[in-house]
Order: structure tokens, then C-alpha cells, then sequence
């Protein structure tokens, strides 16, 4: 069912607006706000808190001071918070996932797909807090003892992004509240609402006050800068651009914090001659189409074998076509609106440029004549590489067809990138999935499949797509210090 207006402003009145600090929700300095935005209409949902760089500063007082106390609990007391939690976002699913769509705007069935994700994620490391492990031996030269122990590395600050506004920053805070840190997160200014909606659920499952502080800002540089340049913390997590990144970690470099970054994107996506066509098909729209294509895995170069290119782009395009564009919590609706008018504009262009450089236009590619930052679902064929989409990051829902011939052409194709998030091979030959994914200089691949987020399993990249890993073992390991001791007998 369509979902109310009376629903949408009940939805959005729920949530807390200020900033949470220390377990109490308050203004920011001189009561200031910012504006958060519904992307399907342009117009302004509610004001919430616009924190200054002294706002964050105690925010990371506060997660300094209760790091001692909090690092203490056990690991079964953190396990249960984390287990609440879980519980809490299942039960709430519906109204987390409304408020997403108000200020993501992307569908309401994708948001509470995201909800489930993000839940899994807390539950994962609910689980991974009470299997820490160290390590004791005798000393191979003789004579004492090598213990070796892992503690909770101390306040981190986290940095999430707006497209993956509930997922992401469950990947972040569980494995901090797992291992024992105290954190201060900074979502992003598009879609602060859910992540006050998330960290309200932590304080109702019963994380200690202090343990998780949000603040958010429209002025990043200058409120996240001054908490790493203090080198009160001890760690770093962000997820966004490249750029940004890079800036960050200069930063960063200066206070030698543990950084995790997950950045920029430029997958391929390749489809040989022998692939399972309506399984490669189902696959693109699942990474292509997913969050409007404004995600970091989605597939962003399309590689078709050219003795099956004719029949891919008939099917794709009208599978593409198939989408129905309006706001999330409209029923029916399966493709929501772009960030902003930003975003907008930039797909627009890449598609001009395209179009420019050589490529055909097959379908779509243009912006509808209605209020909200939507773009038609868009297919371009034979897309030459000198167009901006084989090396930019599209974040839209444009699909740019690119023809090979030999595996070994493609392999270097797939690798002619400053990035390697992820890659997407499908074949049927077992011998070549192999030669191809080893092939790939990214940190994931996904062989005859569409996504590669499991809350079990590693999720980062290599090249200039990131640094460390989110969700499995590995995800805590980022929030956790070595230690070892030597003990004589």
C-alpha cells in the first residue's frame, strides 16, 4: 500500500534531531541546523543538529573518557547489546525503512532489504565479540613464556556514507562495539535521520552512555579534521570518494591511526561467450540497478563478448525499461531518485559525453520532465574508451555496453583502472572463472553473481578503491591492537 502523508510525517517526527552525545540527545552549539532533503520531491523533510568542530570535539571527549570502563566489559555483555540491537531493528523494520526512503529515496522494499542487511551485520559481530582469541607458547629458545592478547585498539571515529545510510554504519559500529571502542560517527548531512534511528536503538538494547556518540554536520572538512589532528583517537573508519579518502589519510598519517577506507569504484562487469545470459542479466540489474546504480560495487563497465553482444543489449534494454520511476514510498515503484541535483547533473553528463565520444544511445538518457533528481534508466552500446564512464564512477542507473573478443583483451581492459573494488566474471567454463578471478586486481569478485556483501565475509578493495576490511573476522580484527608478552620463568 501507498504510504500516507499523515505516515511520513509521523515517521519522520520520531526520530531524535539533535546530537547524541554522552547518551543524551542535545543542540548543537548556538542551536544551529541543517536542512536534510526528500530526494524524490526537492523539498526539505525537518531540520535536525549542525554540529561545530567544538561540538565534535566533546563528543570525542566523551568517547575518550569512557573508553577505560567500556573496554573492561566483558565480551558477553557486549555480544548481548549488540543481540538487542539486532532484535530491536528486526522488530522496527518498517519504520526504519520508511524513514530511508523519506531521505534516500530510494524504494521501500530496498530499504527494508537494507534494514535486514544492516541487522545481519550487527548480528555477525554480536557473535565474533566472544571468539577474540590470542595465543600462548613456550618460548622456542627456552627459559619463559610468549603470550599473546588482543584489546580493543580505543575511540575511533567513523565516517558513513548516504547511499547505504543504515547498512554502513551498522558494518562500522558493531565491530567497534564488538571489540570494545568507543566511537564517534559522522553521517553524512543527506541522511542523518537513520542513523539517529539506529543509535537510539543501540541506546535502548543498553550500550553504556558515551560508547556511541553521532554528530552530524554540513561541514565535514572542518568538524572531522580537528578529532583526527587531536590524536585522541586511535582509529579511523570512512566510507565515500577517493578523494576525500586520500585527504583523510594524509591526516590520518600524522597521528599514525589504524585506517580502514572503503572509496571509490569502477567495476567491470564481463560476460563471455559462454555465460549464462539470463543469469548475467539478473545479476547486472541486482548490482547495476540497486539504489538507483548509486552504489560502489555496481557494475560500472559492461564488457560483453561481441558474438553475444546483440542479444545482451536487446534483453538489457528491455529489462531497463521495465523500471518505474516515482518517490520510494509510492507503490509499484522500483527505481527512486539521485542524491541530489549534484548527482543529477554529473550522470547527465557522463551519458552526454558518452554519446559524444561514439557510443549509442539504446535507451533512456535524460532526466524526466518531474520535480525530484531522477534519470531515466539508461543503456549506451559500443561505448568507446575514451568516454568519461569507462573511468569515472557513474552513481546512476546508466549501463555502458563495451565489446571484447579474447579473455586476455579483457582481463586488460577489466585491470586499466586506478580502482579495484570489485569485479564481476560470468562464465560457465570453471577453468577460466578461475584464470579470470585470480586475474582480477580488485578485492572482491563475484563469479556468476550480482553482489558480494555478506556480513560473514570481507568486503574491501585494492588499488585506490580502499584500505582494510569491513564485516567477517576481519572487520573486528580492524578495531582490535596485538599485544604481546614476554614472560620469563
Amino acid at each position: 500500500m501507498t504510504i500516507t502523508v499523515e505516515q511520513e510525517q509521523a515517521g519522520i517526527a520520531a526520530v531524535p534531531k539533535e546530537l547524541f552525545i554522552g547518551g543524551q540527545w542535545v543542540p548543537a552549539t548556538g542551536g544551529a541546523t541543517l536542512d536534510v532533503f526528500d530526494p524524490s520531491t526537492g523539498q526539505v523533510l525537518c531540520q535536525v543538529a549542525d554540529a561545530s568542530a567544538e561540538d565534535a570535539m566533546r563528543a570525542l571527549d566523551v568517547a575518550v573518557a569512557t573508553q577505560p570502563s567500556f573496554a573492561a566489559t566483558t565480551a558477553r555483555q557486549r555480544s548481548d547489546i549488540l543481540r538487542k540491537t539486532y532484535e530491536l531493528m528486526l522488530e522496527r523494520a518498517d519504520e526504519l525503512a520508511l524513514i530511508m526512503t523519506l531521505e534516500a529515496g530510494k524504494p521501500i522494499d530496498e530499504a527494508k532489504a537494507e534494514i535486514t542487511l544492516a541487522a545481519d551485520f550487527v548480528r555477525h559481530f554480536s557473535e565474533e565479540a566472544v571468539r577474540v582469541t590470542g595465543n600462548y607458547q613456550v618460548n622456542p629458545a627456552g627459559g619463559g613464556r610468549m603470550i599473546v592478547t588482543r584489546q580493543p585498539i580505543g575511540p575511533a571515529i567513523l565516517v558513513a556514507p548516504w547511499n547505504f545510510p543504515m547498512s554502513m554504519g551498522a558494518r562500522k559500529i558493531a565491530p567497534a562495539i564488538a571489540a570494545g571502542c568507543t566511537c564517534v560517527v559522522k553521517p553524512a548531512s543527506e541522511t542523518p535521520l537513520t542513523m539517529f534511528a539506529l543509535a537510539q536503538l543501540f541506546h535502548e538494547a543498553g550500550v553504556p552512555d558515551g560508547a556511541i556518540n553521532v554528530v552530524t554536520t554540513k561541514s565535514p572538512r572542518e568538524v572531522i579534521e580537528p578529532l583526527i589532528r587531536s590524536g585522541k583517537a586511535r582509529k579511523l573508519s570512512f566510507t565515500g570518494s577517493t578523494s576525500v579518502g586520500v585527504h583523510l589519510l594524509e591526516q590520518a598519517a600524522q597521528k599514525v591511526l589504524k585506517t580502514s577506507m572503503e572509496l571509490g569504484g569502477n567495476a567491470p562487469f564481463i560476460v563471455f561467450d559462454d555465460a549464462d545470459i539470463e543469469n548475467a542479466l539478473d545479476s547486472l540489474m541486482l548490482t547495476k540497478m540497486r539504489n538507483a546504480g548509486e552504489t560502489c560495487t555496481a557494475a560500472n563497465r559492461i564488457y560483453v563478448h561481441r558474438s553475444v553482444m546483440d542479444t545482451f543489449a536487446v534483453k538489457l534494454a528491455d529489462r531497463m525499461s521495465g523500471f518505474f520511476l516515482g518517490r520510494g514510498v509510492e507503490e509499484g515503484v522500483t527505481l527512486g531518485p539521485l542524491i541530489n541535483e549534484k548527482q543529477q547533473t554529473l550522470v547527465d553528463d557522463l551519458v552526454r559525453d558518452a554519446i559524444q565520444a561514439g557510443a549509442e544511445l539504446v535507451l533512456g538518457g535524460k532526466r524526466p520532465d518531474r520535480p525530484g533528481y531522477f534519470f531515466e534508466p539508461t543503456v549506451l552500446r559500443d561505448v568507446p574508451a575514451t568516454a568519461r564512464v569507462t573511468r569515472e564512477e557513474i552513481f546512476g542507473p546508466v549501463a555502458p555496453l563495451i565489446p571484447f573478443d579474447t579473455e586476455e583483451e579483457v582481463i586488460a581492459y577489466a585491470n586499466d583502472t586506478d580502482y579495484g573494488l570489485v569485479s564481476y566474471i560470468f562464465t560457465e567454463d570453471l577453468r577460466r572463472a578461475i584464470r579470470v578471478a585470480e586475474a582480477m586486481e580488485s578485492g572482491m569478485v563475484g563469479l556468476n553473481q550480482g553482489s558480494v556483501s555478506n556480513s560473514a565475509a570481507p568486503f574491501g578493495g585494492a588499488k585506490m578503491s580502499g584500505l582494510g576490511r569491513e564485516g567477517g573476522s576481519e572487520g573486528l580484527d580492524e578495531f582490535l591492537e596485538t599485544k604481546f608478552i614476554a614472560m620469563q620463568l
